[in-house]
Order: structure tokens, then C-alpha cells, then sequence
């Protein structure tokens, strides 16, 4: 054991002193991990292990709840509006979100307080941001109704068909998130040399060529960050449904809204079968961290790493 601990941490007094002095920083970030996320974790695979209601006791089916899941139509349609949020979501928001950092990384004036008024959703309370698009998406009052109008598509109802619900949602969670990815993506092009670019100019290069053949390479490691977290967020989707949808039946008419993390709660607090609840939560942390670890096993395709920054 002795040997095995020499071999990791060195062979000299120093060396060893640093290890140490390593693991005694890192400890507090290690075990709160594993108390705050490693433990419930183990609990909840438990407890997806039983039938539980809060109020009788446990009873152990085994792996009856995880069985239920796959023939439940209901969590297949939450899975699948899920993955269309994804798709509206996260293109819409990449090429947004990198549209507008190109255009506040210009020496503009004013660009400060533009910064901060694209940031300023990203603070501001997810409930209250989904009760102000809710009025934005009324149908005979609201803003984008009265746009509309002149295409005559003033009442469509937004928030009650089962075939539009999702576009509100998808609208209201794209422009809450703009602003970080586009804090992202500034941090990002300001790490591009300059150099290169007046190099880029010296050649005869013009600005889609700059933009094609250095912007985006050296864009890309941020680029792969803002879709990874993006995803992640996307899976989380809770308070816009839970919000817009209230008028009607929650969760969108026949569930046309539901997305996984709702379904979840719906699951737990709404018909208390936690254990169930518990079987979903793991199956979604399953299905993001295989979106994930897919999303980071192509990244050597097309992700450009300069030397060293690995």
C-alpha cells in the first residue's frame, strides 16, 4: 500500500507534501459531492425498487417500476415532446446566441449595456418570465397575435393546441437562455488571436472566409460547451410547462406538453408513486448521460483543440 501511495504521489518529501496539500483542498468539493448527489443517487435507485406512497410503508417489487416505464405510453410521449423541444430549442438558440456575440464583440458604443440586456433573462425569475410569455401568446391580445393579425392568424390559440403548445415554450426557453450562451461565446472569440485575423486580411481573405476558416475552428471547443449544456438544460424543462399550460390542463392537452422532468413531478407529487417517480429520474439521468458522453465521443470529429489546451 505504502509503495502504491509512493508511485502515485512521488518519491520526495515535497512531492508528497503537495499531493497532500491537493487532496486536502479538493476534499471539501469531493465529499460534498458524493453527499449532496452520490447518496441520493443510491436512494433514489432504492427506492425506484419499490411502491411507495410517502405515507404507507415500502413494499419491494423489484424492477416492476422500471418494466411499467416501458410499456407507458405516457412517459413515451414526454420523452418525445422532450426531444422536439431539443430540436427546437437548441439550433435556434446556438445561431442566435453566436449571431449576437459576433455583433457585441464590435467595437460598438453602448455595447456594455447590450451585453447586459441580453444577459438580463438569464437572472430573471423563470416563473415570471413564463407568466409574461403566456400574455405575449394570448390569442386575440397578446403581441404575437396582434403581429399575425395581418396574416389572419390573430386567435390561433397557442397554449391549447396540442400541435402549437410546444413553439411558446420553445420561444420562452430559448430567450431565457440567449444570454449565457452568448457570454459563452464572447469569452470565446475573445480568446482568438488577432493576430491571425489581420494575417487572414494581409491575404486577401474576405469576412465569410475569416469567419469560416478561423472563427469558428477556434470557435469550436465553446461551441461543443454551449451545445453540452444546452442539451442538459433542455432534458430540464419544467417551469415553462408547468406555467404556460395552467389554464388548460397542465402538461398541455392530452399531455402534448409534457415533458420528462414534468412527467416526473406529476409522477411524485401530483399521484405520489415516488418509487415510479424514482424510476423515471433514473432513466432520465440515464438518457442524459448517454446524450453526453455520444456528444463527447464524436467531439474529436470536429472540435479544434490548439496545441497544449487539451
Amino acid at each position: 500500500m505504502w509503495n502504491v501511495f509512493l508511485n502515485q504521489f512521488g518519491r520526495t518529501p515535497l512531492t508528497r507534501r503537495k499531493a497532500l496539500w491537493g487532496m486536502a483542498l479538493v476534499a471539501p468539493n469531493v465529499l460534498g459531492l458524493m453527499f449532496f448527489f452520490g447518496i441520493p443517487v443510491l436512494m433514489a435507485f432504492a427506492t425506484s425498487l419499490q411502491q411507495w406512497n410517502a405515507i404507507k410503508p415500502p413494499v419491494f417489487v423489484g424492477l416492476d417500476n422500471f418494466t411499467r416505464l416501458a410499456g407507458d405510453a405516457a412517459f413515451w410521449q414526454a420523452l418525445g415532446n422532450t426531444a422536439k423541444l431539443l430540436l427546437l430549442t437548441v439550433p435556434v438558440e446556438i445561431f442566435l446566441a453566436l449571431n449576437v456575440a459576433i455583433m457585441l464583440n464590435q467595437r460598438l458604443r453602448g455595447r456594455g449595456f447590450f451585453r447586459t440586456l441580453y444577459f438580463l433573462p438569464v437572472v430573471t425569475s423563470t416563473v415570471a418570465a413564463a407568466i409574461v410569455w403566456t400574455w405575449i401568446f394570448q390569442p386575440r391580445y397578446g403581441l404575437v397575435g396582434n403581429l399575425l393579425a395581418p396574416l389572419g392568424l390573430r386567435d390561433q390559440p397557442w397554449l391549447t393546441r396540442p400541435d402549437l403548445v410546444l413553439f411558446p415554450i420553445a420561444a420562452v426557453t430559448v430567450w431565457q437562455r440567449l444570454g449565457f450562451d452568448m457570454v459563452l461565446f464572447l469569452a470565446g472569440l475573445q480568446a482568438i488571436p488577432r493576430v491571425l485575423y489581420e494575417a487572414a486580411i494581409i491575404d486577401g481573405a474576405r469576412g465569410w472566409q475569416r469567419f469560416r476558416f478561423i472563427t469558428l475552428p477556434l470557435l469550436s471547443p465553446t461551441t461543443f460547451l454551449v451545445i453540452v449544456l444546452s442539451v442538459i438544460s433542455g432534458f430540464q424543462i419544467f417551469d415553462q410547462v408547468y406555467i404556460m399550460t395552467a389554464r388548460t390542463t397542465r402538461g398541455g392537452v392530452g399531455g402534448s406538453a409534457t415533458t420528462l422532468s414534468y412527467f416526473l413531478y406529476q409522477s411524485a407529487f401530483v399521484q405520489s408513486e415516488f418509487g415510479y417517480a424514482s424510476a423515471i429520474a433514473l432513466v432520465l439521468f440515464l438518457i442524459t448521460l448517454g446524450v453526453t458522453a455520444f456528444q463527447l465521443s464524436i467531439q474529436r470529429r470536429w472540435v479544434y483543440y490548439e496545441a497544449g489546451e487539451r
